[in-house]
């Protein structure tokens, strides 16, 4: 790690200080007494958050998070100043009514992820940035001490990915990978279904992924725009090589849709990373593959192979297209089809069918975020563990690096290398732009 990473909370508090704006930014301690008397919280239970990562998907677990109780948020964290105000206002908005008075001023805004660590008031954190904006934060979070909600896709690449895991467990942090579909009861009842036998022995498995971004990565090469001046581009690329600013990648604050930086490899790796780490989730949780993974990848040739395809040590075959949005299981007895939207099997009774008590029972949740807080209260794994997120991208990363060389490829799920192939395994990782790195 170089000085960004082992910054510690004397030094940098120390060094911010020492400017005006430093000095306006740092946080406002609330005393635990005060919040310990909403009718929300309790002083043994309250868990206090900061959030890294205020667009879209920021902003909807902000206020999923802000109305789950024994939770209070400190902290929000983003480059976008506009983004960064509309999140210190909702907080400041919540807490003011919660306490039934008509201002409250205690929700600090960084523009610096690294602020937002250095605070040892704050037990946890939750990273809603770009994917090539995961790695660092969670890193330093585990080193800082937090314990971790982050989205998925885990990671940017397949190496970023284990080193997360490994610095989660050698810091012994809870952390929740944010692939909610495992606490959707549709999905549960499905991956027992599968798990139980009730479809026989399975023979392959079906992953269909429809998005609004390209299947998989490009190369960027969008032209220059003018940079909004409440916009720290130079922060918002972080380890990624530098561009100019394209509001295609950052677009402001007005905008309503969904920011395309998933369709470029520097930041995220398309379609197969954003559905695909939903589906890739599902798909291992019902073959029982949580910790392990594909032994082969077999790119489409238009020929013998119409999909990009992966061979599992048990023989199962498993298949990506991009026409519908759902995972079918299918066995020698039946299947099972699931979305967000329906469970449908083949017997139909099946979708009824209640689990014995003697046969397997999946961890059952269903809401991600409690789960995650009572795993804290626990110090218990929560549903989407660090390595399930870890083992989820990777079917995605090893899909997208087949594509990338167009041939088949061979790896090996317990050393996490490419079999005999030197130019693939340069791809589990990616060189970042100074002076960060992992």
């Amino acid at each position: 790690m170089d000085h960004h990473a082992k910054i510690t909370r004397r030094n940098f508090l120390k060094k911010a200080a020492g400017t005006a704006v430093g000095a306006s930014l740092l946080p406002a301690i609330i005393p635990s007494a005060v919040w310990g008397a909403t009718k929300n919280n309790l002083p043994n239970e309250r868990i206090t958050l900061g959030f890294i990562g205020l667009g879209k998907q920021g902003t909807y677990l902000l206020r999923g998070f802000l109305n789950t109780p024994g939770t209070h948020v400190l902290a929000v964290c983003d480059v976008d100043a506009l983004k960064l105000k509309r999140a210190k206002d909702m907080v400041e908005k919540h807490y003011a009514e919660d306490q039934g008075k008509g201002h409250y001023h205690g929700c600090a805004d960084y523009r610096d992820f690294r602020r937002v660590l250095a605070r040892t008031d704050i037990d946890a954190v939750v990273i809603a940035t770009p994917d090539h904006w995961h790695a660092i934060p969670v890193i330093e979070a585990a080193q800082a001490g937090k314990d971790i909600y982050c989205e998925k896709p885990l990671s940017l690449t397949l190496s970023e990915a284990r080193q997360m895991v490994d610095a989660v467990r050698k810091y012994e942090r809870v952390f929740q990978t944010g692939s909610m579909q495992r606490s959707d009861s549709k999905f549960r009842q499905a991956c027992e279904l599968v798990r139980n036998g009730y479809i026989g022995d399975i023979k392959s498995v079906r992953v269909s992924i429809a998005t609004g971004f390209y299947n998989h990565p490009e190369d960027c090469f969008l032209p220059a725009e003018p940079k909004p001046e409440e916009l720290d581009w130079d922060m918002w690329l972080g380890p990624a090589p530098y561009r100019p600013y394209n509001s295609i990648l950052a677009p402001p604050i007005s905008f309503t849709g969904f920011p395309a930086w998933r369709n470029y490899r520097d930041y995220s790796g398309g379609g197969m990373t954003d559905w695909g780490a939903h589906h890739f989730d599902i798909a291992q949780w019902g073959l029982g593959m949580d910790d392990t993974g594909p032994v082969e990848i077999i790119p489409p040739d238009g020929k013998d192979y119409k999909y990009l395809t992966y061979l599992y040590r048990n023989g199962v075959e498993l298949t990506v297209d991009f026409e519908k949005n759902r995972i079918l299981f299918t066995g020698t007895k039946g299947w099972v089809d699931v979305n967000r939207s329906y469970l449908h099997t083949w017997p139909e009774n099946l979708a009824t069918q209640q689990i014995k008590p003697n046969e397997i029972h999946l961890y059952r949740s269903s809401n991600h975020k409690e789960d995650w807080l009572q795993s804290i209260r626990d110090r218990s794994k929560p549903i989407c563990d660090v390595e399930i997120g870890c083992r989820s991208v990777s079917v995605c990363h090893l899909g997208n690096i087949a594509v990338q060389l167009n041939r088949r490829l061979k790896w090996d799920p317990e050393k996490e290398v490419f079999v005999d192939d030197a130019l693939a395994n340069r791809l589990r990782f990616r060189s970042k732009r100074s002076p960060w790195r992992v």
